[in-house]
């Protein structure tokens, strides 16, 4: 199954569990995102990529020129560990780890959440691939990818249980866009995905179709 029937399947299942009228906050408050052109800001194909050094979740140091002394990099913001379409995007990354070291890329996952919630996940989901702690979305943030989640929003998630202070250690209510960028070794951004909707994610199918392309 891809990623793109998942996360079509979690959608039916939120309309069921969510009030039609939360629902449809969240969408307006996802339009209102869209139209201010954030997503155009952001880093894009041929720009030379932000470097990053930070810390996984095992508390070791990762630097972006390591793993570009190795090839190409696949890098993947997302919003946190409490985000349901993040987590089956993680997932499917996983799933297609083996695939892409084979093709000679390396994949790393960038986000705000600090090191202890993102140990906390990968306790129940052991990812083969390495979940670095983005503090106060620095390295996001040189990305173009952050935006402070609305007042509107904040009560929501609130609502939902979802406390961001608590995962992100901070109280900013600063969140990424969720992205993915294919790295080439000399640092230039070869693919650029980025969605100011947060239910939109690239299939990393057609990342290793853009792998495979360039064999």
């Amino acid at each position: 199954m891809s990623l793109q029937q998942d996360i079509k399947d979690l959608q039916k299942e939120m309309m069921l569990s969510i009030p039609a009228d939360v629902l449809t906050t969240m969408q307006d408050e996802t339009v209102k995102l869209i139209a201010s052109g954030i997503a155009a800001q952001a880093k894009n194909i041929g720009d030379h990529a932000p470097a990053f050094n930070l810390e996984n979740s095992r508390g070791e140091r990762v630097s972006m020129q390591d793993f570009l002394q190795q090839g190409v990099l696949v890098v993947n913001f997302y919003r946190g560990a409490w985000c349901p379409y993040c987590n089956l995007e993680l997932k499917a990354w996983d799933h297609v780890l083996p695939a892409l070291n084979k093709l000679g890329a390396n994949l790393v996952s960038i986000t705000p959440n600090t090191k202890e919630k993102s140990s906390a996940l990968l306790q129940e989901n052991p990812f083969a691939f390495d979940i670095l702690w983005d503090c106060d979305n620095q390295i996001a943030k040189n990305y173009g990818l952050v935006f402070t989640l609305s007042e509107t929003l904040r009560s929501i998630y609130d609502g939902f249980g979802i406390h961001l202070p608590e995962f992100d250690g901070n109280d900013r209510y600063e969140l990424p866009m969720p992205a993915t960028y294919v790295i080439d070794s000399d640092g230039s951004i070869l693919h650029a995905f980025v969605d100011a909707d947060y239910t939109k994610r690239i299939d990393p199918q057609d990342i290793l179709k853009l792998l495979q392309q360039r064999l």
